[in-house]
């Protein structure tokens, strides 16, 4: 099965040169962790989580009001193509503990895929099973 097979095709993105607080009302209003972020072109430029508003907006008491979400995203983007195999996809999650990632085609961004989409696949492989199990395994922090 193909990424495209399961993906999630509507996906809501935040532009870099939007507010922090823009981004925090679209992630409660749609219920995510989590949004893409555009360039001016249209072309990806990272990701911002609701943690990076939290760590790097409010923790370091900034209003978020005058941050650009360019300046708290993650800027390190993994990305996968939407004809990859969903288990090297789940491998690619797992190696990169990530919940979500932005599927790219033709067009540039046209899905994500996410956890709740690969527990939907009624026939994933043993493989990529084991994959979620350790992208959702409790992380420890050290003290």
């Amino acid at each position: 099965m193909k990424v495209k097979d399961c993906m999630t095709r509507n996906v809501i993105c935040v532009g870099e040169f939007e507010s922090a607080d823009v981004a925090a009302r679209l992630m409660a209003r749609y219920n995510l962790g989590s949004l893409p972020v555009r360039r001016l072109d249209g072309s990806l430029s990272g990701m911002v989580t609701d943690r990076d508003l939290v760590v790097r907006c409010l923790a370091g008491d900034k209003a978020p009001g005058s941050v650009r979400v360019g300046s708290v995203m993650t800027k390190r983007l993994v990305s996968v193509p939407e004809t990859m195999d969903v288990t090297m996809a789940a491998r690619v999650m797992a190696k990169e503990q990530v919940r979500r990632l932005p599927v790219t085609g033709q067009g540039g961004l046209v899905g994500y895929l996410t956890l709740a989409d690969l527990s939907r696949v009624d026939d994933l492989s043993m493989e990529a099973g084991e994959c979620l199990g350790e992208i959702c395994a409790p992380v420890r922090h050290l003290d």
